[in-house]
């Protein structure tokens, strides 16, 4: 078995992307966006954009100016480690300067300055977003306005996992001397680009939440693209025409030096440029010079955020030797100080990485258009249950959730699928705060054999101790997405999303794109129990019943029951804990008095509250049973067994649940090390055949389906 490699901690951090279409194709133009956007997102905006004109013109009636009760004018909105430095006031465009502008000339990536906070990528992927007016619009609605319908509220819109969502912000802004502190315009009286960030900022919970990142992150949220990631040293040889591709088709791109030496943050390479600083790419040109010299040159624009004059010995010049005109000359002229054009040569020689945000999932190394098939799946990893970690851990990898993807036909000359397959990571930025990190996530791809297709069932542990992976992402890492482009053959197969560390929670957004024909799903078995006749053969005790403790129970129940031989909770649990302490290898304290109230709900076939010898004897076959289970999962004779090693123990009892109800029985019964005692898993078994016994009677047509009434339903759960 192949071990997982798992990067280094970095600076690096890729992003999500999906279409809105689940389980759908979708024709990719190669120029426009907005064919992307379904009828029911152009729906769905407009009721957004009601529900904001609503709000504004509510304000706007009431001539009073709007302040965010959700992201309010505070220091928690700013920081919530540390405290600025500087005493902060926040102020109103208006009480900034005169005459303020939401969009002064068009927006343009010159608008776009950085302030003091490190969210250099979060810029370069603003200035990214100015290229393409349809992206922008979407964005940044253009129809807002100091003076028409003005009431101190804006919006903007981001793609959040899957689905548009409409951030309303008001118009204070933090300010030092009347002097916006964070992302401003070159212009002074222009405000969208920090309104931006400010909404931006309260997606993630406060501006600090924004320190540190990678442009990916940004131009996904800005477009619901689909991310690419190259480090340049081991980039295909077209990386040049992916470049020229990308811009064309009005990808958002932006590239990197990587940072080597933790303490090298933000120094200055023998070049010139800035290592851990994000650069956007706003052009790439290419052709002979104009001067006579039949010379090739290729070129790469780079934008700062930061609007520094370029270091001379990355700038050149060559861009007025591929000019035919003065009109091709101010169109490739840098427009401002931070903006400079690049050789190829150069350019790969200074930079580590290039990230792409496409806003179609077509081929950037191939010009022909594709229709993909998309599907999305939400999914989460449970500690103790279903975060099972990667391969390297073999006893719980098998409880990762599993998808199902099954490529119908090829659509290569070499007869295999083109699939593209995302995995993403949600919400951990957002909950820095409460000291989250991004975990390092991967997945493997493992065709299932022939004697397996169809089966509905996940795929366990002694699957993957013998069968390599088919594909698998090159490794672990501490990106926000993983994405990788795979050339696969007609069949079936199962996808594996996980982290590299068991234990680790979190929810996640897996995304499946394929040009032929596909369907995907999630592996989830249905929900059922064996009768307990078969359970019984399925099981076969270590040893023969023991008539001597036959007599010891009656023995013992007689003295406790008394003559009515009927026995309530507390006795019950007097009862089996005498028998269960003969029992010396389970080393238990003994059943807890709601573990019996249980039990008594699970055999009282009367409705007496009590138990007479012949429903005791029952219950405690039941538990032998159950027993010679837990003892053949107790390898380490700790009288415990692990979460995982629960759900084994579950199917081998006659249990058949799905992920969430294992979910559901990791929080309820496992302890913090995630283990369950012989006293919680037997109360597990409990409530799990009481609760399916119960079901049975109200189905009374059988069709798996119950109406209850009030009632009924608490007659039902507070007795069990």
């Amino acid at each position: 078995m192949a071990e997982e490699q798992k990067l280094s901690e970095t600076s690096v951090q890729l992003t999500e992307a999906a279409p809105q279409t689940v389980g759908s194709g979708f024709t990719a133009p190669g120029n426009i966006y907005s064919a992307i956007l379904s009828r029911n997102d152009a729906v769905k905006d407009a009721r957004r954009l009601k529900d904001f004109q609503e709000l504004r013109d509510k304000y706007v009636l009431k001539k009073v100016l709007f302040e965010d009760p959700l992201f309010p004018a505070q220091d928690s909105s700013l920081f919530y480690s540390e405290k600025f430095p500087l005493k902060l006031e926040w102020k109103r465009p208006s009480d900034i300067c005169s005459n303020p502008q939401f969009i002064l000339g068009g927006a343009n990536r010159t608008d776009i300055c950085q302030g003091d906070l490190g969210d250099c990528w979060l810029l370069a992927a603003i200035a990214c977003l100015t290229l393409n007016d349809v992206v922008l619009k979407r964005v940044v609605p253009h129809d807002q306005s100091f003076i028409e319908n003005y009431a101190g509220i804006f919006h903007f819109q981001f793609w959040r996992y899957g689905e548009w969502v409409d951030v309303v912000v008001d118009d204070r802004l933090p300010t030092y001397r009347n002097q916006l502190v964070f992302t401003r315009s070159g212009q002074k009286n222009e405000f969208w680009s920090a309104l931006l960030e400010k909404a931006y900022a309260k997606l993630h919970g406060s501006y600090e939440a924004l320190k540190g990142g990678n442009s990916l992150e940004a131009m996904e949220d800005f477009t619901g693209g689909l991310t690419e990631f190259y480090e340049i040293t081991e980039a295909p040889k077209e990386l040049y025409n992916i470049m020229r591709k990308a811009l064309k088709r009005g990808s958002l791109m932006s590239a990197a030096i990587d940072v080597l030496v933790p303490t090298a943050q933000r120094t200055k390479t023998a070049s010139g440029l800035v290592t851990g600083h994000a650069y956007s790419i706003t052009g790439v040109e290419q052709g002979k010079r104009k001067d006579g010299k039949d010379l090739m040159i290729r070129l790469v624009r780079v934008r700062d955020p930061w609007g520094v004059a370029p270091p001379p010995a990355c700038k050149s010049n060559d861009w007025v030797a591929l000019a035919t005109s003065e009109q091709d000359k101010e169109r490739l002229r840098p427009t401002e100080q931070g903006e400079f054009w690049m050789c190829f040569e150069e350019f790969k020689k200074n930079f580590t990485k290039l990230e792409i945000c496409n806003l179609t999932p077509d081929t950037l190394e191939d010009d022909q258009m594709l229709k993909w098939n998309v599907t999305i799946h939400e999914g989460r990893w449970v500690k103790g249950c279903s975060a099972g970690g990667c391969r390297n851990f073999p006893d719980t990898y098998w409880t990762n959730p599993q998808f199902r993807l099954v490529l119908l036909e090829a659509d290569t000359k070499e007869k295999t699928c083109t699939v593209v397959v995302a995995l993403m990571q949600k919400g951990r930025r957002k909950e820095r705060s409460l000291g989250a990190t991004l975990y390092n996530i991967g997945f493997a791809i493992y065709e299932v054999p022939k004697e397996m297709k169809g089966n509905q069932q996940q795929l366990q542990k002694d699957f993957f101790l013998y069968n390599a992976s088919t594909a698998r992402c090159k490794s672990y890492v501490n990106m926000r997405e993983v994405t990788e482009r795979f050339c696969l053959k007609p069949g079936e197969y199962v996808i594996i999303p996980s982290t590299f560390d068991p234990h680790k929670e979190s929810e996640f957004l897996l995304r499946v794109f394929s040009e032929s024909r596909s369907s995907s799903e999630v592996i989830d078995g249905e929900i059922e129990v064996e009768p307990v006749t078969d359970v019984k053969k399925k099981i076969k005790p270590f040893e023969e019943e023991e008539t001597e403790e036959e007599k010891q129970f009656r023995a013992i129940f007689q003295q406790i029951a008394g003559d009515d031989m009927q026995i309530n909770a507390n006795e019950l649990r007097t009862v089996l804990n005498r028998v269960v302490t003969k029992h010396k290898e389970l080393k238990t304290e003994g059943f807890c008095l709601e573990s019996c109230r249980s039990m008594i709900a699970l055999m009282d076939t009367d409705g007496t509250g009590h138990l007479n010898l012949q429903e005791f004897k029952h219950l405690w076959n039941k538990i032998k049973t159950w027993k010679l289970v837990f003892t053949r999962y107790d390898t380490d004779k700790s009288s415990t067994i692990s979460s995982f090693e629960m759900r084994n123990a579950l199917t081998e009892t006659g249990f058949q649940l799905n992920n969430q109800l294992y979910d559901i029985i990791c929080m309820r019964y496992a302890n913090e090390h995630m283990e369950l005692d012989f006293d919680s898993y037997i109360s597990c078994l409990v409530r799990l055949e009481g609760m399916f016994r119960a079901f049975r009677a109200f189905d009374r047509d059988g069709d798996g389906i119950i109406k209850l009434s009030v009632f009924e339903w608490l007659q039902l759960t507070m007795y069990a």
